[in-house]
């Protein structure tokens, strides 16, 4: 199994990891260990023991080392995959819960474990056939709304709406927050689907149906290479902020919402973009404060505003939805969501720089360097985006029409089930996927 000198895995699809480690990279093995899935569990636990007492992770180094002695044996199994899930390492946890719930088929434990890691590596479709697989013996909660709700995520609304009119009422109050969740979820698909395709590609469409955000526009790059509507990298400017600023409007206008007011958050991002949308909008601009009702919510990015001094806290507080307020994120990670999902969104996006950060510029040699970042006061460059020109880019030419008349539509479509229920937290890509870097 190992060579006694070194106790180095014999696996060859393990070797990369391993000379990872030796160098130090305990991301990097990582990396190499997700593209072997089918090494055999003891080695792989080895690999993955050195890299947890690397990382000072002293519960997974334990699991991984009661798992390298005991590969065929239920606890060590689900001990092991228990503290992948818990570190943030799901697709190192499907292997041995798979093998642990076939060792041990009557365990919902097992099961449910196994449920959370596919969860959490976005393989929902997998998560749903585990369910199925063992479906007379479900409990209705949370087994059978788990099956709703990964059902939902791999875009089959059949069996969700199926299996969800089978759910009664939850006995355990602690449930009753992810019921209401998934009636509006089923809501929302219902009058998403009436205006929007609701198919593989449709990513306006399902953001909306998993969290009730309109999407504003689509990356205009790589559509048809993997990337259906979001950005990988993006660096962006004052006329996309703009852009994104003129769809939120039309986006109130459909939806018949009329705001008193813009609320600005404490970063300074959000407070330039939300100086530039009160001008936009025709609307004052008030500090935020927690209650306020009638007023639009101006975020650059939401990671960013968490970072902030008190940010923590004040995201934490666009939690629960105040009467007549929208919640508008311009940039979204969708790889790292936010703690909460907003209401609108002007574009997803994996990594951003934003106009007034630390931009790449050509160099004098013709190479590319960082710029400084933009310093002015905050003002003055809301004023520099209202004076852009809003004119979207160009693109590759691969991505569908996004005429702001789409978007409108589709608001007026869903209206009735917008700004509704909780902010929860959107965790998931669900069925429309998009290319990523690791």
């Amino acid at each position: 199994m190992f060579s006694r000198r070194s106790r180095r895995p014999t696996s060859p699809e393990l070797a990369a990891a391993w000379e990872c480690l030796d160098g130090g990279d305990v991301p990097g093995a990582l990396r190499e260990l997700r593209q072997a899935p089918s090494a055999p569990l003891g080695q792989v636990a080895v690999v993955v023991g050195r890299a947890a007492g690397a990382a000072g992770f002293d519960d997974l180094r334990e699991a991984a080392k009661a798992l390298a002695a005991h590969p065929d044996r239920v606890r060590p199994l689900y001990d092991y995959g228990y503290a992948c899930v818990e570190r943030g390492v799901s697709y190192l946890a499907i292997p041995a819960l798979r093998e642990a719930l076939r060792l041990a088929p009557e365990s919902s434990g097992m099961l449910r474990e196994l449920v959370s890691a596919y969860e959490g590596e976005g393989r929902h479709q997998e998560a749903v056939d585990a369910l199925l697989a063992r479906e007379s013996g479900l409990a209705d909660w949370p087994d059978r709304y788990l099956l709703v709700f990964n059902a939902v995520l791999a875009g089959d609304l059949e069996l969700a709406r199926r299996q969800h009119a089978r759910l009664p009422a939850p006995d355990d109050e602690v449930w009753l927050g992810a019921r209401d969740r998934q009636n509006l979820v089923l809501e929302r698909a219902g009058r998403a689907g009436a205006v929007s395709p609701l198919d593989r590609v449709d990513l306006r469409g399902w953001q909306y149906v998993m969290g009730g955000t309109v999407l504003g526009t689509l990356s205009p790059f790589g559509f048809e290479a993997g990337m259906t509507g979001r950005y990988a990298w993006m660096q962006d400017g004052h006329e996309q902020c703009l852009h994104g600023l003129l769809r939120l409007r039309s986006v109130l206008d459909a939806a018949e919402v009329r705001p008193r007011s813009v609320s600005l958050l404490p970063d300074r991002g959000s407070r330039i973009l939300g100086l530039a949308a009160a001008e936009v909008l025709g609307l004052p601009a008030e500090p935020f404060e927690a209650g306020r009702e009638d007023t639009v919510v101006i975020a650059y990015d939401l990671a960013g505003t968490a970072r902030a001094d008190g940010g923590e806290e004040v995201v934490g507080q666009l939690f629960h939805r105040v009467p007549g307020q929208v919640l508008h994120e311009h940039a979204s990670c969708w790889t790292d969501p936010p703690a909460v999902a907003a209401d609108s969104v002007t574009f997803l996006h994996q990594s951003v720089v934003a106009p007034w950060g630390e931009r790449l510029l050509p160099g004098p040699d013709g190479g590319v360097e960082t710029g400084e970042p933009d310093a002015r006061p905050e003002a003055e460059i809301a004023a520099e985006i209202v004076a852009a020109d809003p004119k979207p880019e160009g693109g590759d030419g691969e991505t569908p029409p996004d005429p702001v008349e789409a978007l409108a539509d589709f608001v007026t479509g869903v209206r009735g089930t917008w700004l509704r229920g909780d902010r929860a937290r959107l965790r998931s890509s669900g069925p429309v996927g998009s290319s990523r870097f690791m």
